[in-house]
């Protein structure tokens, strides 16, 4: 690419788009595109292909997609397989049309089997049945990495398609009902928090920026404390006592004190693997500049159906538990964190094998306790 090469972001204001952007400006790229929703609905294909024949992108990131945790993937099941199978086929399908040089397709991990070998290498697509909770979104992301590798085999394009692991960061979702996990669990920490110090005045900012289910900070405690109850945050108040006495006389006191506890959804005890939103745009504008689509063939053995997408991970794990510690010391949360077993816990285990990313001239050094602190500091700024 060069630095005033046409590229359109899609979904850049979104946590992928928006730090692929601020990772493209970095590097002196002076020419980007990017239309918010009310700008251009990536599910029309008349304003995607009006959109294209318009601007004439020389490069692609598809960045765009309906995104949401475990609980919004279960219950919005239709709208998850299908607007995600219009943006992504809107976008790959002008995008050839218009003659786009080079696209990147960002898809999932959640696109393998719910019981593939682990840690989860390219070669493992499609050898086993998907994980439910997430099954109609994995599907589309499916569709996406097999439509550019399509492309690539009729019509000769370069079009990379890359599975990044469990992402977080600056401008992450934390929409309780929708998030997922590691940005829902730090809002929560942060509201516990903030109840346990009786610190309404961030509980209230915090509801202004976010609302819950349509409550804001403007609404009443008994409101408020409602939704908190149903998101698993709850506080609870004892009372000590204590007596001195002397020759002469005895006194006692008593002191109130609170305590929040926090309730998770599952176990604890599924492995998840985590990256920073930075870092994984990073990876991505490395193989935009770097790698074509034939070079990852290659590296997976270069016979014609090789796998044409690339793992983005860290290929390090923590248990949900482990996270919930991780979150709690940088949140300065001192509740009690509980786990409800009679939620779902998802696949039990997702780790990346991302020997391919490193043989392509990338690998992750971010810690997950580095990149949480980053994002609290952004969440506490926003």
């Amino acid at each position: 690419m060069e630095k005033t090469s046409k590229i359109y972001i899609a979904g850049h204001n979104g946590l992928v788009g928006s730090a692929i952007s601020r990772g493209l400006k970095a590097k002196g790229y002076t020419n980007l595109v990017g239309y918010s929703f009310s700008e251009l609905d990536l599910r029309n294909q008349a304003a995607v292909d009006a959109f294209f024949e318009r601007e004439k992108p020389d490069y692609v990131f598809l960045a765009a997609a309906k995104v949401g945790g475990i609980m919004a993937n279960n219950v919005y099941r239709a709208d998850f397989i299908a607007e995600n199978l219009m943006i992504q086929t809107n976008i790959i399908y002008s995008a050839w049309k218009n003659n786009v040089k080079k696209l990147l397709f960002l898809g999932s991990t959640c696109i393998y089997p719910k019981e593939a070998p682990q840690p989860m290498k390219e070669q493992y697509l499609l050898t086993s049945p998907l994980e439910q909770t997430n099954e109609p979104y994995a599907i589309a992301k499916i569709a996406g990495l097999k439509m550019c590798e399509s492309f690539n085999r009729q019509y000769g394009t370069d079009y990379i398609a890359v599975m990044p692991t469990n992402l977080y960061g600056p401008g992450d979702n934390f929409d309780l009902e929708k998030s997922h996990v590691l940005p829902a669990m730090l809002r929560k920490m942060h509201l516990a928090a903030a109840l346990e110090r009786s610190d309404w005045a961030a509980i209230r900012k915090d509801f202004d920026r976010n609302p819950v289910e349509g409550v804001s900070g403007k609404a009443g405690e008994k409101d408020i404390i409602g939704k908190l109850s149903k998101y698993g945050i709850t506080l609870s108040t004892s009372t000590s006592s204590s007596s001195s006495s002397s020759t002469s006389s005895s006194t006692s006191t008593s002191a109130s004190t609170s305590a929040s506890t926090l309730t998770l959804w599952g176990t604890g005890t599924p492995l998840r693997e985590f990256m920073y939103s930075e870092e994984m745009a990073a990876a991505c504008i490395h193989l935009m500049e770097n790698i074509s689509a034939k070079d990852i063939v290659k590296m997976n053995g270069g016979a014609g159906d090789a796998p044409q997408f690339v793992n983005i991970g860290t290929s390090k794990e923590v248990t949900i538990r482990e996270l919930a510690y991780i979150i709690k010391k940088v949140t300065g949360f001192k509740g009690e964190i509980l786990f409800d077993p009679s939620k779902p816990d998802g696949t039990m285990r997702k780790l990346t094998d991302t020997t391919l990313l490193k043989s392509l001239g990338f690998e992750s050094k971010i810690s997950l306790e580095d990149g949480v602190g980053r994002m609290y500091e952004e969440y506490l700024r926003g």
